[in-house]
């Protein structure tokens, strides 16, 4: 994700950024194969130049678009669509892929609500003026309005799913008092739409694949007068998600849903190596250090059904 602060706003930061992760591989890891996938922050001001000159260096395939004060750190993103449409235009040529944040900013309109008027009021544009060429990912639905869009529009339009949004919904959030750590944009929906999430990514549409959206926010960023949205799941995020499609009878389906669907549209070769699942329980830590603080996982504390074991 590009929204970190400063947000990654150009080639020259996201090829940074690459290196700066590239650098911090943790031992024992094969670099060589580990290619991290850069995307570019669009803003009212990004040129069609520098979309050119980012898809060419052949590390950036994607640029994502937060409307302006979506989610965290998003206040530099685009305050009018039709700001970032010649930015769109050479995207399509190119076939470098728009990411979503898919929801509107405005006051009037009730936060659980905001995606559903986004894809009314600004996505179905998007999808009449630059389909069939861009290629797009509605980024971490949340809502029955999303999933049933993404099924009805043409096969340039994707959209991928948290294993949070499946498997939690609000009442995780605000019932017996407010959980921090459940708090995230898009935020947590009423259980029909989780129901409907959790259809749509264990059916064998190609449409729907995996995106974590694993936020790294600190406990203090989090437990604060005013925090941060973000749920951190990189802990555990594929043993969450088998216990997601596990519930639904689907496991047959976690490999395609987390390992092709989204290769296939990005155009990647499928990764040829393996993990493995087992159905073994493990208690999750209730912090992880992060440099000179604390991030506080999904489920600290509680247990996880599944582990990785190979």
């Amino acid at each position: 994700m590009p929204n970190l602060k400063p947000p990654v706003v150009n080639t020259d930061m996201a090829l940074s950024y690459r290196d700066h992760i590239m650098t911090n591989v943790p031992s024992g890891c094969d670099s060589s194969t580990f290619k991290p996938l850069m995307t570019l922050y669009l803003t009212d001001r990004t040129t069609p130049e520098e979309i050119e000159k980012a898809f060419a260096t052949g590390k950036i395939p994607a640029a994502k678009y937060y409307p302006a004060g979506a989610t965290t750190n998003s206040d530099a993103g685009v305050t009018d669509v039709s700001n970032i449409y010649p930015a769109l235009k050479k995207m399509a040529e190119l076939g470098m892929i728009l990411c979503i944040h898919s929801e509107v900013t405005g006051c009037d309109v009730d936060i659980f609500d905001r995606e559903g008027v986004f894809i009314e009021e600004i996505m179905k544009g998007i999808v009449r003026d630059f389909s069939p060429d861009l290629k797009i990912v509605m980024e971490h639905i949340s809502t029955k309005e999303a999933v049933d869009y993404v099924l009805s529009a043409p096969d340039n339009v994707r959209a991928t799913i948290t294993c949070h949004h499946l498997l939690y919904n609000r009442n995780a959030l605000l019932v017996g008092g407010i959980k921090p750590h459940f708090y995230c944009l898009p935020i947590l929906k009423r259980e029909t739409h989780r129901l409907a999430l959790l259809k749509a990514a264990t059916s064998p549409s190609p449409k729907f694949f995996l995106g974590t959206d694993s936020a790294p926010h600190t406990k203090s960023s989090k437990e604060s007068e005013c925090g941060c949205a973000g749920v951190f799941t990189a802990h555990a995020a594929v043993e969450l998600y088998a216990e997601a499609f596990e519930g639904e009878g689907a496991l047959a389906r976690l490999e395609e849903f987390a390992s092709v669907r989204g290769a296939e549209f990005y155009g990647l070769e499928r990764n040829e190596k393996t993990i493995t699942l087992e159905k073994k329980e493990w208690t999750v830590p209730l912090g992880y250090e992060f440099g000179e603080e604390t991030v506080v996982p999904l489920r600290a504390g509680s247990i996880v059904a599944w582990s990785i074991v190979d």
